[in-house]
């Protein structure tokens, strides 16, 4: 049973060490920002220093960047400038999770006029920042495709231009997120040291980037098992970082740094770390770096058997999960529309520049609503594990009907009849009782290992034969082989989308899922997969490595 709550996670949990990849939602505005200065020279050094500041206001509060920016906006008629403006916009809105209307504003953008008088270097700007959008809404693939084509433009790998290095150290660092996020580290690692050789001005947008840079390569370290590595360098982060008034990298670093801990199984510095980085933004609309210190901290509290603490920040957790899923889920319809709408007119845009990379953005154009269908169809169908599982899934669930059919015939209609009859639960008791499992499922109170059915019934108020019933009826299964089947889909849906869970040893998957031994886990899990947890995440890791 996938719960609308579990779908959630599974997006979430797709990027669990990228948290921290709404960092890279920042990257057009930074490269717009020096572009604007050099163009036709229109662009003097009052408004440099305006965009600069709303640039930095991104990593302090986005709602005073937005603010700061839109006023800006109202007065400033120079149409590079609102481009710069805009992008600032939209990606501060991008850092709070709403993903709406960051596409909105990105698409007030596409739709000017004066996109084709534009200098070279916003071009490419724009080009970027819709890989960027892409990453935002999880598309990983088009993200990188667009990258790569635009990497492969010399006009921006020359190093003796101080703007051209700043575009061209953020698009080697997006790229190195995409490299991560796919879990090849050694090729982000490169791409992040490419990044570096980029950065050589001593002012606050260089100092930003260096330390985003940093706490990235700490996390590929971390992923490598480079753990002692990845602390130093997130040690030393924190040091220049607290010297500033940029919360959300202070809190990123933070978020980083508990994972060493929790590797080292220090659940307890774990937590002391979290806590630091969730105060410095607990106050400020950073909500998807938000969510995954609620996750972490639940995380680290269960480890710590502390279920009070443990149920506060996992309802946290989903609470504010289930509205960055439903946010991205809008925006993603919302782009494939101005996809839709602007595919012809991007691609005469991308015809004057080269005739190649008119093969390239057309191709990734079509990918992407491919991509699309095939994600919103796996939607549909309830976020379906591994393919292998699923196969299996649907395997078993055709064999019990056709079992079913062929035992019972036409005479189970017969038998439900009868049924039925004097002692059928009422139809809207039914339905109470299904709501009330529903909302069981979504709080995941099925990891607790003490839960019975017993214990349900009591906390629903509900008879336990009328429960037991309801279960039989609507889900096919007893109570007991339907919790082990919730408890089983939970893990193996973890094991699948984070990398960290591969490395625990399964007696602690067993009680994180809430199984009273490892024995008993293993046989339900191979009852409900199709094979053992070992043989499972040793598919999965070799899947990852191709």
């Amino acid at each position: 049973m996938r719960t609308d709550h579990q779908e959630a996670v599974r997006k979430t949990e797709k990027k669990s060490f990228f948290c921290h990849t709404i960092l890279a939602q920042t990257v057009p505005i930074l490269l717009v920002i020096l572009c604007s200065v050099w163009v036709k020279g229109q662009s003097g050094p009052d408004f440099s220093i305006l965009a600069d500041k709303a640039f930095q206001k991104l990593y302090q509060n986005p709602d005073d960047c937005i603010n700061h920016s839109q006023s800006l906006l109202i007065s400033d008629q120079n149409p590079e400038h609102r481009i710069v403006l805009q992008n600032i916009i939209s990606q501060a809105y991008a850092m709070k999770g709403d993903y709406i209307q960051s596409v909105n504003i990105y698409s007030q953008k596409e739709d000017s006029k004066e996109k084709e008088n534009l200098s070279y270097f916003l071009q490419a700007a724009g080009d970027y920042n819709l890989a960027d959008q892409y990453q935002n809404l999880d598309l990983y693939s088009q993200s990188q495709r667009i990258i790569s084509g635009l990497l492969a433009d010399h006009k921006l790998l020359k190093v003796d231009n101080p703007r051209m290095n700043v575009i061209t150290a953020k698009l080697y660092q997006l790229q190195a997120l995409n490299f991560g996020i796919n879990r090849n580290y050694n090729q982000a690692l490169e791409n992040l040291s490419k990044s570096d050789q980029y950065l050589g001005f001593n002012n606050q947008e260089n100092r930003i980037l260096e330390m985003e840079n940093k706490v990235f390569r700490a996390s590929f370290l971390m992923r490598q098992n480079k753990l002692e590595e990845a602390k130093y360098l997130l040690e030393s982060t924190l040091v220049l970082a607290q010297k500033t008034d940029y919360y959300f990298i202070q809190a990123l670093a933070y978020e980083n740094l508990s994972r060493y801990y929790f590797l080292k199984e220090n659940y307890g510095t774990a937590v002391e770390i979290l806590e630091k980085g969730l105060s410095r933004i607990e106050n400020l609309p950073y909500n998807s770096l938000k969510a995954k210190i609620y996750e972490s901290l639940s995380k680290n509290y269960f480890a710590l058997h502390h279920d009070e603490k443990y149920h506060q920040y996992n309802k946290l957790y989903t609470e504010l999960r289930t509205k960055l899923d439903s946010s991205t889920k809008e925006g993603i319809r919302y782009i494939v529309k101005l996809v839709e709408t602007n595919q012809n007119n991007n691609l005469e845009f991308q015809k004057q520049k080269q005739l190649k990379k008119i093969s390239l953005v057309s191709g990734g154009f079509f990918m992407v609503i491919l991509s699309l269908l095939i994600y919103f169809l796996m939607l549909k169908n309830s976020n379906k594990d591994l393919k292998k599982q699923s196969d299996f899934f649907e395997k078993q669930k055709n064999q019990e009907e056709l079992a079913i059919q062929n035992l019972s015939g036409e005479t189970s209609a017969a038998d439900k009849t009868t049924e039925k009859d004097p002692h059928k639960i009422s139809k809207e008791k039914e339905d109470e009782i299904l709501q009330k499992l529903e909302d069981w499922e979504k709080q995941q109170r099925y990891l607790d290992k003490s839960m019975t059915i017993s214990a349900l019934s009591s906390q629903m108020g509900v008879n336990t034969k009328y429960l037991s019933e309801v279960i039989n009826s609507s889900k096919g299964k007893n109570f007991n082989a339907y919790i082990n089947e919730l408890r089983i889909n939970h893990i193996a849906r973890l094991l699948r989308t984070d990398p960290v869970y591969l490395n625990y040893k399964v007696s602690y998957l067993a009680e994180y899922s809430g199984f009273s031994s490892h024995s008993a886990f293993t046989t339900v899990f191979k009852s409900v997969t199709g094979m053992s947890p070992n043989a499972y995440i040793q598919e999965i890791s070799k899947s990852r490595t191709l």
